[in-house]
């Protein structure tokens, strides 16, 4: 029998990464759930004050519709890319990373580091209200707070100021570049 694990490996030697095709252009989705915080940002990357909008609630299909195979299996079914095959564990761009789900934007260019494991790392979120986290198993797991997608893990081991390290997967990621 195959396991995810086994079979998120497969995706990524078969040429179905987050390197391959692109996903569908991106649309906001139209599928709402109950009302949820979260901060938006400009085009020039200026916050707007906590807002409500609509958790965003889609089946299956219509997620596997609107993200890749390896997004789908990160971001739906909490799996984790293999270590440096991300496109964004190496980026150096600046910009907002938002959920490659539903757009809300979590993470800056200006809290990413090099933390030498992999996947991209971060000290902290763009927006608190933005994401969630919560314990699985021994490690606290981060989710987008607007469509509970697996983001990653975060761990105590990042450089100061926080000595965070938002541990986060490229698959559930879609980069917006913007010059601060």
């Amino acid at each position: 029998m195959t396991t995810r694990r086994h079979a998120l490996a497969l995706l990524v030697l078969t040429g179905c990464s987050n390197q391959g095709p692109e996903p569908p252009p991106f649309t906001e989705p139209t599928a709402t759930g109950p009302l949820v915080e979260i901060t938006d940002f400009d085009a020039n990357g200026k916050a707007s004050p906590p807002a409500s909008v609509s958790s965003v609630r889609l089946d299956g299909e219509q997620w596997r519709a609107r993200l890749t195979p390896l997004g789908f299996s990160v971001l739906r079914m909490s799996d984790t890319e293999l270590a440096f095959t991300g496109k964004y564990s190496n980026h150096h761009e600046t910009g907002i990373y938002q959920c490659a789900g539903c757009g809300t934007a979590l993470f800056s260019s200006k809290d990413k580091f090099e933390s030498g494991t992999g996947w991209p790392s971060f000290t902290a979120p763009i927006a608190a209200t933005n994401i969630q986290d919560g314990e699985d198993g021994s490690r606290r797991e981060v989710r987008c707070h607007r469509c509970y997608g697996h983001l990653g893990h975060v761990f105590p081991d990042g450089p100061p100021p926080t000595g965070l390290r938002y541990c986060i997967n490229s698959a559930a990621l879609r980069f917006v570049k913007i010059n601060f």
